[in-house]
């Protein structure tokens, strides 16, 4: 059968792999060690069992499923003839990175496009050089990659048009919802509009005009209720571009332009304040509150998840 392989062993490699586990796609793990490879696709395969399989794995157990899919180390894995995707996961590090897509480049056959899921690094600097650059491509997740469907498909200088789109059917016909991003940008698609809500959200906080608190209401119940059902550009087009066009004259003037952190997220960096992990962020983290909160942003996504595959 045709496979996936999958470089790199940490939480986005488990989580990329179930996806295609769930889909009864075949998986190579390629990482470091095999002890790592091994460890790794045990946690996609109980990844994949928890979302659900589909297909021929829906009724198998775990062993069973696991004899369908391999693992190894990368620089030993030569078997690339039913190969039809190639996506590195590791550690962001562009120089490894680059490392990566340099062996690829030369161990790879031509025909089998190769993706990133680099969150921040250009696929352009990755595969710089490269004389099968044609074929590489980013392909971003967001966490958790088995349960979020978004993958963005972000083409290089040097990425045919063909392979990107090839990826995106890929991707589509496993139930996964793409997006080609036609130029290699900074923070391509999704974080740029992201983080020009966050800029906006952080200096809202930093001038004392709303709580973090506050700012998660409004954004949950207002806007972004409405997101789970249809998007920002369907919506204006449900609501009228008119009404929106009016309130951009006032608004738009006194948006946040800001280049820099704010100071108050700034100092909560410096004192090693980066949020739940650190059990303390713009507020403090109980281990309980921790374990209550994500088990219901768990809940909440698979919900989320159900209303955007709704008919």
């Amino acid at each position: 059968m045709r496979y996936v392989a999958v470089i790199g062993t940490g939480t986005m490699a488990a989580g990329i792999a179930a996806g295609f586990i769930a889909q009864s796609i075949p998986v190579v793990l390629l990482g470091r060690s095999k002890e790592k490879a091994n460890i790794c696709l045990d946690t996609a395969i109980a990844l994949a069992e928890k979302i659900g399989l589909n297909g021929s794995y829906a009724q198998k157990d775990h062993a069973a499923i696991k004899a369908n899919q391999n693992y190894d180390i990368l620089e030993n894995w030569s078997n690339w003839t039913q190969c039809q995707w190639v996506i590195e996961t590791i550690t962001e590090n562009l120089e490894l990175k680059k490392q990566i897509f340099k062996y690829l480049n030369l161990s790879v056959p031509a025909h089998i496009p190769i993706g990133s899921n680099s969150s921040g690094f250009s696929i352009t600097k990755m595969t710089d050089g490269l004389h099968t650059a044609n074929r590489m491509m980013g392909a971003h997740y967001f966490m958790p990659a088995e349960v979020v469907p978004l993958v963005e498909v972000v083409m290089g200088e040097k990425t045919e048009l063909s392979f990107a789109q090839g990826v995106c059917e890929f991707y589509k016909e496993m139930g996964k919802k793409p997006v080609l991003v036609k130029r290699d940008i900074p923070g391509f698609l999704a974080n740029r509009i992201q983080h020009a809500l966050m800029r906006e959200a952080l200096s809202l906080i930093e001038a004392g005009i709303a709580t973090p608190e506050d700012i998660d209401d409004a954004v949950r119940y207002s806007f972004g209720f409405r997101y789970a059902a249809v998007g920002p550009m369907t919506q204006k087009e449900i609501s009228g571009w008119d009404g929106m066009a009016n309130a951009a004259k006032e608004i738009y003037p006194s948006l946040s332009n800001i280049t820099t952190l704010t100071p108050k997220l700034l100092q909560l960096m410096n004192e090693g304040k980066t949020g739940m992990k650190a059990g303390e962020g713009f507020r403090k983290w109980s281990p309980a509150e921790i374990e209550t909160v994500s088990d219901s942003y768990s809940r909440r996504l698979k919900a989320a998840f159900d209303v955007l595959n709704m008919k």
